[in-house]
């Protein structure tokens, strides 16, 4: 092994304090034989796992239609009998967190299980739910109507994201790409408005580009050019027009221009409310889609690595080492952290259903007990706020150098 920067060694030595065993200490080759054993505990996935997607994908579309009818029913009273502004924005508020809710849910509990392909097993299962169909073509506005186009999103997510996990390669690494904010002489006070801020609009601000340029880079790549390094959003340049064309302006014009004018029958003013509800809905759904899946891998107690994993056993190790879960338990708890609270599950077995990661814990939870591994679980809320804190500069990722 190298030798580590010193900054580097005090973070590895914190973990002297902990019972855990060290990274290089794991016995990797029976860790990738006790993980792969899993899978054979693991029942073939079947219509039960099917229905279970659409038992979440049923919720997320009653929350999506309830907060629309509560507009409905909204727009109709005011327009026919008058309602007074405090009751009216109470429903209105009530509304856009339902639509909000639905938009998380549709991303987390449906899109980002089936482009991993956990369905594509189940026996007859309709072609539109398997990854080679899904969001395809025109089917993106149904499927994943949103800011990200779903190839970009799978290319960036699926493969760069989840096999680099915690790396240079890893698109996601908070740490690295705030380090604009972190180097800054900005006061650390209104860092904090600017990461608060920043939750409000990051589907908008980072992960359209973001998935744009790391889906562009591939290509580069392929034709041995130089990748691109900062966000195109100028609509003059090649990469920045392609952003507004494909990415903006399709989610921007159904989602704000014309849902609102369906409501154009109850008068240019219920236009206005959708509008205005709506536009609450996308800044709730931000702030909750950032909340379950942006600490998934960031804070001061996650590591990250200066080199590619050599083996399947320190694969597994890494998505261990570098992921949280978050608190766990029924359906509803899971619908609502998008179950994204079974990181670690994830992370090993990332081509699996929703339903296996509730199967899959507590197996996952003993492999790590036996390797002297932590399993890190805890509260979103706290796991949020020490990723805000990472975000800031305040803390830092701890670091695997030279293994």
């Amino acid at each position: 092994m190298s030798k580590l920067p010193e900054t580097d060694q005090e973070s590895i030595a914190m973990q002297s304090n902990f019972t855990y065993a060290r990274y290089e200490e794991v016995d990797k080759e029976q860790l990738e034989k006790d993980i792969d054993a899993i899978k054979e505990t693991m029942p073939p996935v079947s219509e039960e796992d099917f229905q279970h997607l659409l038992k979440m994908e049923r919720w997320g579309r009653i929350a999506t239609f309830s907060g629309y009818g509560i507009i409905l029913f909204l727009s109709m009273v005011e327009a026919f009998f008058g309602l007074g502004s405090l009751l009216f924005w109470t429903f209105g508020l009530v509304a856009a967190l339902l639509i909000s809710i639905g938009n998380v849910s549709r991303w987390s509990n449906v899109v980002h299980p089936i482009l991993h392909g956990g369905y594509d097993k189940v026996p007859n299962i309709p072609e539109r739910y398997t990854k080679k169909y899904f969001a395809k073509g025109s089917r993106r506005f149904v499927d994943f109507l949103d800011w990200i186009k779903p190839d970009a999103w799978a290319y960036e997510h699926n493969i760069m994201h989840h096999y680099h996990l915690g790396e240079e390669d890893d698109p996601d690494q908070v740490e690295r790409n705030l380090q604009w904010l972190i180097q800054s002489k900005i006061p650390m006070w209104l860092r904090y408005v600017i990461v608060y801020a920043f939750t409000a609009t990051w589907k908008f601000t980072y992960y359209a580009p973001n998935t744009l340029r790391i889906l562009e880079n591939k290509k580069l790549k392929e034709q041995d050019k130089r990748t691109i390094t900062d966000y195109e959003l100028d609509p003059r340049t090649k990469n920045g027009l392609e952003l507004w064309m494909e990415y903006y302006l399709p989610y921007g014009i159904i989602k704000f221009m014309v849902f609102p004018m369906l409501f154009l029958p109850f008068g240019v003013q219920a236009v206005l409310n959708a509008f205005i509800i709506i536009l609450i809905a996308e800044i709730f759904a931000n702030i909750h889609s950032f909340l379950v899946i942006v600490p998934n891998h960031s804070a001061e107690d996650i590591y990250m690595f200066s080199e590619p994993s050599k083996s399947q056993g320190e694969f597994y190790l890494r998505q261990i080492m570098g992921s949280v879960n978050y608190n766990t338990g029924t359906d509803f708890i899971d619908f609502m952290q998008g179950f994204l609270n079974y990181q670690i599950e994830h992370h090993l077995f990332p081509n699996m259903p929703l339903s296996y990661y509730q199967k899959m814990q507590p197996i996952v939870k003993e492999i790590c007990k036996k390797h002297n591994l932590e399993y890190r679980q805890e509260s979103v809320f706290k796991r949020a706020l020490m990723t805000i804190d990472l975000m800031v500069g305040k803390t830092k990722l701890l670091r695997v150098d030279g293994i």
